[in-house]
């Protein structure tokens, strides 16, 4: 061996020790992230949240879809909280959270809105980048457009703001929008099945395997608790009204051009893959990033998700000067 070729061994051996030492690093550095699970009294009723990283970093509020909870940012909690202050609650009626009797709780997007505001209130939290999945998109944009102020940046990963975005796939259940009563009891049948819950998260991914079988099987189990149909069928019926609210939610988006990112999952069987490109025709400098994976994206793809969040959030704090700047002012309510 010449002493060229030595040198040369030598330089990649402390390369690739260096880089396997860093990877150890930072996988040991995230299982020490600590995650606490707390609860708070918001409007007489108990929210659950999971709360990480330090509270003087930059907040990312996390909102859930269906039928998931908090647990489903887990995954983000664990990779993000050396950097950021992450706080993911579960909705009334999800998760940890109390599931207020439905006659005596409205479930509509309104309340649950008005709700997560309060919490935000709650634990003095006045300015974060909104994260939004599902459900979480119009729980999310009431948020925005109520106090637009309090909001940095979006992230959306797989939740619609367009018409066009719920696709074909929904036309049963817009007729049970236009008609409770008939439609209600086989709406019920497919939205609380394990097949349907199965296939939320797998999609028409080919690739079974990377699924773990808890995902849906809790979730399974969540929808056919006591009290969780009429519950789910009540908020359900409530989701006419964000078709209604798309083009206010347009509208905002084209005024106030906010910071945005939008992830998708392209195995989601759930809504139009061409919905991200509906986003950037509202907002040109959204950046859309499409994945191999299926509704809730951090089922396969935690680590891909957990590095596009920090070089949007990082990009924030480096340019706060190219921020948009949106006054309670802009607010449509």
């Amino acid at each position: 061996m010449t002493r060229s070729t030595f040198q040369t061994l030598t330089s990649i051996t402390i390369v690739l020790a260096t880089t396997l030492g860093l990877a150890a690093q930072r996988e040991a550095e995230r299982m020490e992230q600590h995650v606490s699970y707390r609860t708070v009294d918001v409007d007489g009723v108990s929210i659950f949240y999971r709360e990480a990283g330090p509270k003087g970093a930059p907040t990312i509020l996390l909102l859930h879809g269906l039928p998931s909870s908090s647990r489903m940012f887990q995954p983000l909690l664990t990779r993000l909280a050396d950097k950021y202050h992450l706080v993911a609650p579960d909705y009334p009626g999800f998760g940890h959270s109390d599931w207020p009797d439905p006659k005596q709780f409205a479930y509509t997007f309104d309340h649950i809105a008005q709700l997560m505001n309060g919490f935000t209130e709650a634990l003095g939290l006045s300015h974060y980048t909104l994260y939004m999945q599902d459900y979480g998109g119009p729980v999310g944009f009431r948020m925005a457009l109520a106090h637009p102020d309090r909001v940095d940046a979006l992230i959306v990963q797989d939740a619609v703001a367009h018409n066009e975005g719920l696709g074909a796939n929904w036309g049963a259940r817009r007729a049970f929008w236009a008609d409770r009563p008939p439609h209600e009891e086989a709406l019920r049948k497919n939205l609380l099945s394990l097949a349907t819950t199965k296939t939320r998260h797998i999609g028409d991914d080919p690739n079974v395997e990377l699924y773990d079988p808890d995902l849906w099987i809790d979730e399974y189990a969540f929808l056919n608790a006591p009290g969780q149909a009429q519950i789910q069928s009540d908020l359900f019926y409530d989701y006419r009204t964000n078709v209604d609210a798309y083009t206010t939610w347009q509208a905002w988006m084209r005024r106030t051009q906010p910071k945005l990112l939008v992830i998708w999952g392209k195995h989601d069987l759930s809504f139009d893959l061409e919905e991200p490109e509906r986003y950037r025709a509202d907002v040109p400098s959204a950046k859309i990033v499409m994945l191999d994976a299926g509704h809730f994206a951090l089922d396969t793809k935690a680590d891909e998700i957990a590095e596009l969040v920090r070089a949007f959030v990082k990009t924030r704090e480096k340019a706060p000067e190219t921020s948009r700047s949106i006054k309670p002012s802009d607010s449509f309510y």
